[in-house]
């Protein structure tokens, strides 16, 4: 288990114009955006221990929490992708995120991540299917939490890839991003602002139970999923940046594929 701990920052909302440390590439491994290599001014939403190392996922150490029992057969599961993938509560996650003890992966968009996340998270986004594979130069029995917006949806199949390809100490936070920031838990980012949450109804049939419907806004690549029930329906849960009705959405599912106003999609059931 990594602990690490810095010199306070400086004060509240201080810029963080962080340059330097790129994201990492392997052979079967995903992608990594985060603030030390990302052209934007990122601000923190309170005082903060400085982050020397933004790639690496932790969260330098910060507060001083009481030591708690985590009993782990508490939590929830979800089946993704052929994987066994672990709910943790989100104050089980603020205490490792307090003590440095887990590596953090956002697997929203890239806008989403830069308007706001988990301060010292990376970002790393959900693929179809959950093919996101590792990440290069992370230790595959680290303690690695997950989370995304809708609230555990996206997380859950960047989960299961990172599963697939070796890593064996895999969570979700199981109430998601917004309710981490509804509690004033540490973030970082440039605005800190996101829509009101816009509701995509839809069904295909019940035989692709099990399998995912994807909404994408193409201009920005902020993206959100939802799994299709026994019976074929789906509600995905939009919590992007900058909606309005007029926002086209492509919405992707095991059956079809539109574009359209954000508007005409929340009107009824799509099914075509």
């Amino acid at each position: 288990m990594k602990r690490r701990a810095y010199l306070a920052a400086s004060g509240t909302g201080a810029l963080a114009a962080l340059t330097g440390c790129l994201g990492v590439l392997g052979s079967g491994s995903s992608s990594v955006n985060h603030v030390g290599n990302l052209d934007a001014d990122f601000a923190a939403n309170a005082d903060l221990p400085a982050d020397d190392d933004p790639s690496d996922g932790y969260s330098p150490q910060y507060g001083d929490p009481e030591t708690r029992s985590v009993d782990e057969s508490r939590f929830g599961a979800l089946e993704v992708n052929g994987e066994t993938v672990t709910l943790v509560p989100v104050d089980v996650s603020h205490y490792w995120h307090q003590q440095g003890a887990a590596r953090f992966v956002d697997a929203r968009g890239l806008s989403q991540y830069k308007n706001s996340h988990i301060y010292g998270a990376v970002n790393s986004p959900a693929t179809r299917n959950s093919q996101g594979g590792g990440i290069s130069g992370w230790n595959e029995d680290d303690r690695v939490v997950c989370y995304c917006g809708c609230p555990h949806h996206l997380s859950s199949i960047r989960a299961a890839g990172l599963q697939k390809s070796g890593f064996s100490n895999v969570y979700v936070i199981d109430e998601g991003f917004f309710e981490w920031r509804d509690l004033g838990y540490p973030l970082m980012g440039t605005s800190f602002e996101s829509s009101a949450a816009r509701v995509i109804d839809g069904e295909v049939a019940a035989s692709y139970a099990g399998e995912y419907a994807w909404a994408t806004q193409p201009d920005s690549g902020q993206q959100e999923a939802a799994p299709i029930g026994e019976d074929g329906a789906f509600e995905i849960h939009l919590r992007f940046a900058d909606l309005t009705d007029d926002t086209p959405i492509r919405v992707e599912t095991p059956e079809f594929e539109v574009t359209r106003p954000l508007g005409d999609l929340t009107g009824g059931v799509l099914t075509e």
